[in-house]
């Protein structure tokens, strides 16, 4: 990992580059006394993995530089701080810091945080990888595939419990998700006519719905129904990350935050859920965009590496 130090005091940032090289948690590739000498093209060019900042500094501090940065800056991001306000944590966390920490600085912190950070960022490189490969997914041919491990059983129970863990299970829309995972495990073991891609919502629900009315169903009744499912499942993923959410504000180290959070879900959506939750701002009026291909894609996914 490729660090970088931003503090006004030079005994800190000795310090924190000590503990870097001396652990060998990565390389210092730089370090400055002010937000203001800093920017992201520097951090670009520098291949900056983790910037570590102070949040007081005599210039521009360290919200101003993080508000600079905005999403230019695709590492992640550190604050030290002996400033304890709430509001201004909330501030911070808000603009994409993943971490606050308090002066004057214990080893043994700053460790534990760097170490978790990285964790952040190679499950972060896993979950760029999973969506380049959904944009290529595939079920295998039935004369190549293999047997998916386990049962439908199985996957329906690996998705309850993914659902439970999620804080969602009690949406009505938690029914048509497992109908979803039912449906797309059938799809990948048919002996016959396998589909070469991930199927597009549009059939899933139309399929789902089908299923769930039977043979008999008239077409305005099937239209109906999907709406009416779609709705419900964009309702109970709304509420899942809210749930995720409101986790991050109690406790950003919270296992279930960390391992779904950005796993599961659009981060950036999430650092705007908790700006609301923040704020109180009530679920109607959100502005949080709901993208449920990927849920239910990595949903599937995880349920299937569950069983294995």
């Amino acid at each position: 990992m490729r660090f970088f130090i931003v503090d006004d005091d030079q005994g800190v940032r000795s310090m924190l580059a000590d503990i870097i090289e001396e652990d060998g948690l990565g390389k210092v590739v730089g370090e400055t006394d002010d937000g203001f000498h800093i920017n992201s093209d520097l951090l670009e060019l520098k291949k900056v993995d983790i910037l570590l900042i102070d949040m007081l500094m005599p210039i521009q501090d360290g919200i101003q530089t993080v508000r600079a940065l905005g999403s230019h800056f695709h590492g992640k991001i550190i604050m030290i701080s002996q400033i304890e306000s709430k509001n201004m944590i909330s501030e911070a966390y808000s603009l994409g810091v993943e971490y606050y920490i308090t002066k004057p600085v214990n080893r043994l912190e700053i460790l534990a945080v760097i170490r978790k950070v990285e964790e952040r960022l190679r499950l972060q490189k896993s979950i760029s990888f999973i969506q380049r490969t959904l944009q290529d997914f595939t079920f295998e041919k039935p004369q190549e595939r293999q047997e998916p491990p386990g049962s439908k059983k199985e996957m329906l129970t690996a998705g309850h419990f993914l659902l439970s863990e999620l804080g969602m299970i009690g949406e009505a829309g938690s029914k048509d998700l497992l109908d979803i995972l039912g449906y797309l495990y059938e799809k990948e073991t048919e002996s016959v006519h396998s589909i070469n891609a991930f199927p597009s919502l549009k059939d899933i629900f139309s399929n789902t719905a089908a299923k769930k009315l039977g043979s008999s169903a008239t077409s305005a009744e099937l239209n109906k129904e999907i709406k009416a499912s779609e709705q419900r499942v964009r309702r109970a993923i709304f509420q899942a990350l809210s749930h995720m959410a409101s986790l991050g504000l109690t406790d950003y180290t919270h296992p279930k935050f960390e391992n779904y959070a950005s796993k599961i879900f659009d981060f950036t959506e999430i650092r705007k859920r908790m700006s609301e939750l923040q704020n109180n701002i009530e679920s109607s009026q959100s502005q949080i965009r709901i993208n449920t291909k990927k849920f239910v894609q990595v949903l599937y996914l995880e349920a299937k590496q569950s069983m294995s």
